[in-house]
């Protein structure tokens, strides 16, 4: 009997709902992606705004998000998961005049595909994924 063993690599980590902690998820994401040999870009940037967004869009007081980071086959799966369920993103083409909004965009033009997923209550999942073609696990 052949079978074939797939490695799923992961990483998770509870961060506060801060400017500091969206950093911090940034720093810590491109640290584990060295360390499993995959590119910094463009997951660099999607964990960058997810984990932005989740401090100040998902914030609540005394309530962590949780970054989680896992790769299946050529596939990094990228999660941001706050307490603010109430609060679904979806992406707007701000003002031109606008300094902010543009983050959801962002993530959608650099990632294969992205969405939300609801709960358990009062949390939601920002995720996004990457392809790397011919990546090696």
């Amino acid at each position: 009997m052949n079978q074939e063993t797939t490695v799923i690599r992961n990483f998770s980590v509870p961060l506060s709902a801060t400017p500091r902690g969206a950093r911090l998820a940034r720093l810590l994401a491109c640290e584990q992606l060295r360390e499993w040999g995959l590119p910094l870009d463009p997951a660099e940037h999607i964990v960058a705004e997810l984990a932005a967004n989740a401090a100040t869009h998902g914030r609540v007081a005394g309530r962590d998000f949780r970054l989680t980071l896992y790769v299946v086959g050529e596939t990094l799966r990228i999660e941001v998961t706050d307490t603010r369920g109430d609060r679904l993103p979806h992406p707007e083409l701000p003002p031109p005049d606008a300094e902010s909004g543009r983050g959801l965009l962002l993530v959608a033009a650099l990632s294969t595909r992205w969405g939300v997923s609801p709960g358990p209550t009062p949390r939601k999942t920002v995720w996004a994924e990457v392809t790397f073609p011919h990546m090696t696990t």
